[in-house]
Formats: structure tokens, sequence, C-alpha cells
């Protein structure tokens, strides 16, 4: 398993980064990808690629895809305010639309040049924000899409899509990376981290993160503006 490569993407946040350390305690060699997609800071970018070094990824690729010049996002529009009163209920303005099908579609591509048949990806579906593309049912689909669209699945190298947080609250993420290792003052979660990665501590992103520090016991290490 030392040398069976996997595609990790990596955000340079904290669910990310334990998603990086899990592939790599179960022995994949981890190529890391990161997409720049026109998001409002490059704090998490900087943050992706200390991340990546720490874990022991194979290597680290950014790629750059502006999918912000349309617009429609409160992370990739600046007319757009993010959120800071609190959770609610709905998906709300920070939804990216199409992010995590573009990215795991990168991915994809990325796997199959390296002969990979393992791809992970941070996503969870119970404390996240209401985003449609951090489902179960979305991961499932797009894994039976993968084996259907590519050369590796058609010839029978069946595409495996991890997604190893999705059931689990923050504060469990939170322990398990902190047992594997992560350092999470490595990571920017903040929607609008400044220039330095610092926190705004107020967007849901934010809230979530503080939340699942307090949940599993341990200090936050995240440096907020305020």
């Amino acid at each position: 398993m030392a040398d069976k490569p996997a595609v990790v993407l990596l955000s340079g946040g904290l669910d990310s980064a334990t998603c990086l350390a899990i592939a790599r305690s179960a022995g994949y060699a981890c190529h890391c990808l990161s997409v720049d997609y026109g998001q409002r800071h490059a704090a998490e970018l900087a943050a992706a690629a200390r991340v990546a070094q720490a874990l022991g990824a194979a290597e680290h690729r950014v790629v750059h895809l502006d999918i912000g010049q349309f617009g429609g996002s409160a992370l990739t529009d600046a007319s757009i305010a993010v959120p800071t009163g609190g959770l609610q209920p709905g998906i709300p303005v920070t939804y990216v639309p199409a992010r995590n099908t573009i990215m795991l579609s990168l991915a994809l591509g990325w796997a199959e040049i390296l002969g990979a048949q393992d791809i992970f990806v941070g996503v969870n579906a119970v404390d996240y924000s209401g985003y449609p593309d951090c489902r179960p049912a979305f991961i499932a689909a797009f894994e039976t899409m993968a084996n259907l669209a590519t050369k590796a699945g058609v010839e029978g190298h069946a595409l495996k899509i991890h997604a190893p947080l999705i059931d689990l609250a923050k504060a469990d993420i939170i322990r398990r990376g902190a047992a594997l290792g992560v350092d999470y003052a490595l990571t920017v979660s903040c929607y609008q981290a400044d220039e330095a990665g610092r926190a705004c501590g107020l967007c849901d992103a934010c809230r979530l993160r503080r939340d699942g520090f307090a949940a599993a016991g341990l200090p936050d290490p995240t440096p907020y503006r305020a």
C-alpha cells in the first residue's frame, strides 16, 4: 500500500487536512490537489501548501480555474457579503455552484494519469453549512459517473471516492486529526481570512470550527482578528 497512489483534494482547511492525514495513515502516496477558483483570499492555498508538506504528501499541485468569474457566491463575488449572523437553515450564499463537482472532476482526471484508483475528499454532511454537494448521495452518484466516464472504469479498474469525514461531527473530525498528528494551526477555515490567514470569527466556517474545538475539549489554535 505504501506506493499506492491516491489523489487528495486539499483546500487548506481543517476537514481536508484531516482527510489527508487519514489517507496517509492508510499508507497511500498522496498527490494533493488544490484549486485556485477565484475565492476571496489566497490564505487557504498557502495553508494547503503548509499542510501538504507537514503531512508528507508525495506532491502538491494547484490548478488555476476561475469559476469565480461567474459570481453567484459570497466566496467569489465581492458584491455579496459573507453572512456573519450565525448558521441559518437552507443553502447559504457561500455555496459555490458546482464547486465540488468541478474539483472532483479535476481529481478524477489526474487520478487516471497517475494510475490511481482512489480519490479522497473531506466533505461532511453532519456539521456543515447546507451545501448539496457535501451529501452522501452526491458522492455516490459521482463515483458511479466516474466509473462510467473514464477509460480506467471501462477497463475494469474501478475508481473509489473516499469521503471518510462524511458522517462525523466536527468535534470527532478534530479528535481524529489530532490523534493522527494534524497541526490545525497550519490550517485556514475562515471564509474571509485576511492575507495573514487570520480568521474573522463570525462566519459560518469560523463558528463551526470554534464550536468543534470546544466540543472536542481541545484548544483552538486559530488566530482571530478580534
